[in-house]
């Protein structure tokens, strides 16, 4: 669209009333493009121009929404348990409780959820067609030896057909057991933990670490963030591991 005010495009996200935009400029708490703009006048193109306030990214009414959510353990992916127990829609504010999970996390599991308005997006990134890879930092009860790993990527036989994992190794000890890294190219329920249970080994821990190109990072636990413009044309264009991800550093109880 044409440039605009960017009191306009203040007052059309929702963030002030026009005169309230205008307040905001005159304080020096907007930028666009990275530069503060303190000019009443000044124009932007919502489109095009990475406007924010107080350091945060505008977001239009029309826009789809992405968000990077550390899961804890004990939240649920639904909206609906008749035993009330958390949510992680709890977890954001409510403008964002309209979004919907990609794919879903066990309760017990923790770690990188994607939340989003963006159905095309949901579908690409969930189809097995696709394989997206999920890579899984797992903590289990015995330090696995080589065949077993070898055997979780050579694939076992599950209730829902076959299935392994791309990428089966090990990270380093803990406490009464060890830590493995697991790449998946499926989403199917409790994939992780059935996959495990089929070569002997019991899931203590569980921590989704990336999904596609999109990685957990340093995000605090129970804390969210809006993907950058260059996080969501990543994902957009995912499409199965085509290399191995770089190696994460494996997490410690």
């Amino acid at each position: 669209m044409p440039p605009v005010r960017l009191q306009k495009v203040l007052a059309a996200s929702g963030i002030a009333s026009r005169r309230g935009a205008e307040r905001l400029i005159e304080a020096g708490r907007v930028s666009v493009n990275g530069l503060t703009v303190r000019t009443l006048g000044t124009l932007a193109d919502p489109d095009e121009d990475c406007v924010e306030v107080d350091g945060r990214a505008i977001v239009r009414p029309d826009a789809k929404r992405y968000v990077l959510l550390h899961k804890p353990p004990g939240y649920l992916t639904t909206r609906d348990d008749p035993r009330g127990r958390p949510q992680v829609f709890d977890l954001v504010p409510e403008p964002l409780t309209r979004l919907h999970s990609v794919g879903r996390l066990d309760a017990d599991a923790e770690g990188l959820l994607l939340l989003t308005d963006d159905g095309e997006l949901t579908f690409r990134l969930t189809h097995p067609r696709y394989g997206v890879a999920r890579v899984y930092h797992v903590q289990v009860d015995r330090r696995p030896s080589p065949a077993t790993l070898a055997a979780l990527e050579r694939g076992v036989t599950l209730e829902d057909g076959p299935a392994r994992a791309k990428r089966a190794r090990p990270l380093g000890g803990a406490r009464g057991g060890a830590w493995i890294e697991l790449t998946l190219a499926e989403g199917r329920n409790h994939e992780v933990k059935r996959l495990c249970r089929a070569v002997g080994l019991a899931v203590r821990r569980l921590v989704r670490v990336r999904f596609g190109p999109l990685g957990l990072g340093r995000l605090p636990v129970g804390s969210w963030r809006e993907l950058t413009r260059r996080e969501v044309r990543a994902l957009q264009m995912a499409e199965g591991p085509s290399r191995a991800p770089r190696p994460l550093r494996p997490l410690r109880a």
